[in-house]
């Protein structure tokens, strides 16, 4: 069954300068250069020719160095920019085609947005802050601060509804923001970085309770991050950007394992495999195998297509059997010694 599209961004580009037009056709037909483009039309390529598509309830995290493009492109989401050309739909809503009334209701009502900065209101206490939404969509006062509450039990700041912001934490902060986006029940979430500006340990903290959430509310998430261990252990695709231009799209497997050119490979050449290649990736097919190996005995150790590299590693370390990979029940593949440890020593050459 092919996943239901939620946002579908179809060539989208943004120039910043006093001709985007001009020079965006310049771009087409001349195959003008970032830097030519800077040089004669003093014009800057925020976003080059995008296009993408996020399924529903899908985390997708977008990263990049700082200048590649990533919280640009977020932004035409809902229209904080205006893309100098391309379609952006979602939910079948062609988001550029909205007029300014139209464009406000809609991102009210479909898209919630956390920031790297938590923007709390010093005046309203954690539950008003978070009430916000719905006192703009005109949600009568008991209702909204009942919405609310409820939303600050998920994230579990019951208990600090009636404090001010000053009074959190930062971590505490930026969970009241994630609590403000979910509030009105929005069907996308745009989180630009929302973790970045948090000590290390707090930041995994937030990481952990953003997954724990996700699971729950199950909702169509465009994460922006410049870290890609983050992007890791949050998404389940991962699209790496560079000089506004979409380099590389693909689960983190997809990526660490066949990294599309050198700039990839530099990004996820730190990146442990362990965690993130699994038996499906490393196996030979079985009939591939069985056409030059002997047959498997009935005691091999066998494992799920999904199994990780470090699980394999361990079984490998107990028994030097080759490892029969199975799925839905069925034999698919053969994982050897000699597999694992190419797999290793890839990784390795690569950092």
């Amino acid at each position: 069954m092919i996943p239901e599209p939620v946002i579908e961004i179809s060539n989208v580009w943004k120039i910043f300068g006093a001709k985007p037009e001009a020079a965006l056709q310049a771009i087409r037909e001349r195959g003008l250069s970032k830097a030519d483009v800077l040089e004669e039309y003093n014009a800057v390529i925020g976003v080059a020719d995008v296009s993408l598509s996020v399924s529903r309830g899908e985390i997708f995290c977008i990263m990049g160095l700082s200048g590649s493009g990533k919280s640009t492109l977020v932004r035409h989401f809902n229209r904080l920019l205006e893309p100098t050309a391309g379609r952006i739909e979602i939910e079948g809503t062609d988001v550029c085609g909205l007029d300014p009334r139209a464009l406000q209701r809609f991102r009210n009502q479909k898209i919630g947005m956390v920031f790297q900065n938590f923007a709390l209101m010093p005046h309203r206490s954690v539950l008003d802050n978070v009430a916000m939404p719905l006192e703009i969509r005109q949600v009568p006062k008991n209702e909204r601060l009942r919405q609310a509450a409820a939303i600050l039990d998920i994230v579990e700041l019951g208990a600090w509804g009636q404090k001010f912001a000053h009074e959190l934490s930062g971590g505490m902060q930026q969970r009241v923001g994630l609590a403000r986006a979910l509030a009105a029940n929005p069907d996308v979430l745009l989180m630009d970085e929302p973790f970045s500006a948090l000590d290390p340990l707090i930041r995994r903290q937030l990481q952990d309770e953003f997954i724990r959430l996700s699971k729950i509310l199950k909702k169509t998430t465009v994460f922006i991050t410049h870290d890609l261990d983050e992007a890791v252990r949050i998404g389940d695709r991962i699209a790496i950007m560079r000089d506004g231009q979409m380099v590389q799209m693909g689960t983190a497997e997809d990526i660490v394992m066949h990294p599309a050119d050198d700039y990839v490979a530099d990004f996820v050449a730190g990146i442990s495999r362990l965690k993130v290649v699994h038996a499906k990736a490393v196996m030979r097919p079985i009939e591939a195998y069985l056409a030059t190996e002997p047959p498997l005995s009935a005691q091999a150790p066998r494992v799920g297509s999904g199994e990780t590299l470090s699980t394999l590693i361990t079984l490998a370390i107990d028994d030097d059997s080759p490892i029969l990979v199975q799925e839905e029940g069925r034999d698919i593949g053969v994982i050897s010694r000699a597999d694992l440890l190419r797999t290793v020593i890839e990784g390795t050459e690569m950092s």
